[in-house]
């Protein structure tokens, strides 16, 4: 540009003086965003996703699953004991000494004893479970039906709740799904300890005898309940 031309367009002059260079913005990959920008946040984002399926997924798969197996499996609590309770075994009852001298006795949600003592003669169904445990809300449908259809043919189910905050939410959980079987609720973990469980839900079949026939760790699905409770009726009624 000449000076003639500098001085026919002073401001021109005035923002383009020495060394000055004009340059085009720069625009991001995305809007503002520059590359770099928006990697870090996809892998921040990827990380959330990855923590967020540990933390909900039930930890290891227990009893008979197999590739491509579909059922659900248990919320695994503890490791294995050493020597859990076995088919063959006789039940532990519902009532005992525990190991600092005090009795304890379970009751159910309206204060009455359970006693498998009392069940002589009767086929039983103990069923260790939480309200907060997806495995457990799965089978609740089979457990109050299962109850229901076989009560007059000699079963008695008893559902176990652990880990609770309070009886409260127990009979909350009872309520709302119509659960017309025994509940109670383990808060210290005293039969849960007997029983020797690690695992949510865990199943005991006890034979009108007072023999353990099955345990399960894990949720049983309605052929498979019927199944193993058809085994273990009263003989007079099978």
């Amino acid at each position: 540009m000449t000076p003639g031309e500098l001085q026919d367009d002073p401001n021109r002059a005035a923002s383009e003086g020495p060394g000055f260079r004009r340059e085009r913005p720069r625009h991001g990959v995305i809007g503002p965003f520059r590359g770099r920008q928006i990697i870090t946040a996809f892998v921040a984002v990827l990380i959330v996703a990855v923590v967020l399926i540990a933390v909900t997924t039930p930890l290891g798969q227990i009893g008979a699953t197999g590739p491509g197996d579909p059922r659900p499996t248990a919320y695994v609590l503890e490791s294995p004991p050493a020597e859990g309770l076995r088919p063959g075994d006789v039940a532990p009852e519902l009532a005992f000494t525990r190991d600092d001298g005090s009795a304890f006795q379970l009751v159910d949600l309206d204060g009455r004893p359970v006693r498998l003592e009392a069940l002589q003669g009767r086929a039983v169904w103990i069923n260790f479970w939480a309200s907060w445990c997806p495995p457990c809300q799965a089978e609740t449908p089979v457990l109050r039906q299962m109850a229901e259809q076989y009560a007059d043919r000699g079963l008695t189910v008893i559902g176990i709740s652990v880990q609770e905050t309070s009886v409260d939410d127990v009979r909350a959980y009872a309520e709302r799904y119509g659960l017309g079987y025994t509940v109670a609720a383990d808060l210290q973990a005293d039969v849960f300890r007997r029983y020797k469980v690690y695992a949510l839900p865990t199943q005991f079949f006890i034979g009108s005898d007072g023999v353990i026939s099955t345990v399960v760790q894990g949720p049983v699905d309605e052929a498979r309940a019927t199944e193993i409770v058809e085994s273990i009726l009263p003989a007079a009624v099978r």
